[in-house]
């Protein structure tokens, strides 16, 4: 799809979302033909045209403020990734800008490694794109076999929507598909010109009807924690928080997994950090997707 597609389907899913009660507007009990708000409830809302908002919701976004951005915020009450995004299209649709076709990073820096095997919990390093490039040894356990030291990277993306293993591991794979789509749709506004993003967003519309759906909800949202439950075949279901760590710099995250102090959970973690101790160098089994 173009940036204006983009832009239009955006606008018009967010205002689909707001109702006349929400944004303080008065109905007079009429009937509505269309979801949400009108275009010119919008305008009076945002303090522009109706012509003018018309214009916008058409693709037209290239030059325009931040100031009638940020009306345009408040009058569909965006949220704060839903802001971000819609400021992320507004750039891209002046054009690609000197450096924005840049791909996802490919390589970790030794020194995050270092960090990655001191952390005592799960953690594993991604790119924008969800490729998994670097795990600790704990990461390899809990992921029983998905994760590969030899076959990295893998692409979480892909096994959450290819593999038909991702529902069994992921217990609430429905609430972690539409995070995960959320956040690949909040990544490709910010790099619309990264072909490696762009490649993967077509392979997975063309091959799964799960993921073409979420993509066109046009939904975006900031991958910071979120509690997860999982199942490893040697210890069972268990219920983590992911909590992601930006490093601005490199252009990755570090996920890690933590558990609540004394709880069932950290205990099965604690019996599955011993165990991948003892199994280091054991071979991996091979993910297929």
């Amino acid at each position: 799809m173009s940036i204006k597609d983009d832009v239009r389907e955006f606008l018009t899913s967010r205002r689909a979302k707001v109702t006349p009660e929400q944004a303080g507007l008065p109905t007079f009990g009429d009937k509505r033909r269309v979801t949400g708000l009108r275009r010119e409830e919008v305008a009076l809302l945002a303090g522009v045209s109706a012509d003018y908002y018309t214009r916008l919701e058409r693709g037209n976004l290239a030059g325009v403020s931040e100031q009638v951005l940020d009306s345009l915020a408040r009058a569909l009450r965006l949220d704060d990734a839903e802001r971000a995004h819609l400021f992320d299209l507004a750039r891209a649709s002046t054009g690609p800008v000197r450096g924005s076709r840049r791909a996802a990073v490919s390589k970790v820096r030794p020194g995050v490694l270092l960090i990655l095997e001191s952390l005592s919990t799960p953690a594993y390093v991604r790119n924008a794109r969800t490729d998994i490039l670097a795990a600790n040894d704990l990461a390899f356990a809990l992921y029983d076999g998905i994760l590969d030291r030899e076959r990295l990277p893998l692409n979480l993306a892909k096994f959450l929507f290819l593999d038909q293993r991702a529902p069994e591991f992921f217990l609430d794979w429905e609430n972690i598909a539409d995070d995960s789509v959320a956040a690949l749709r909040a990544e490709a506004g910010r790099s619309p010109h990264d072909k490696s993003l762009t490649d993967l967003v077509g392979e997975l519309a063309t091959r799964s009807d799960e993921f073409r759906t979420r993509w066109a909800r046009h939904n975006v949202k900031y991958h910071r924690t979120a509690a997860k439950r999982l199942h490893n075949s040697l210890v069972g279901d268990l219920e983590v928080t992911g909590e992601a760590m930006e490093l601005a710099g490199d252009g990755l995250v570090i996920i890690t997994y933590t558990t609540e102090p004394g709880s069932p959970a950290a205990e099965t973690l604690r019996f599955l950090s011993s165990w991948a101790t003892r199994h280091a160098d054991a071979p991996p089994n091979r993910a297929k997707f």
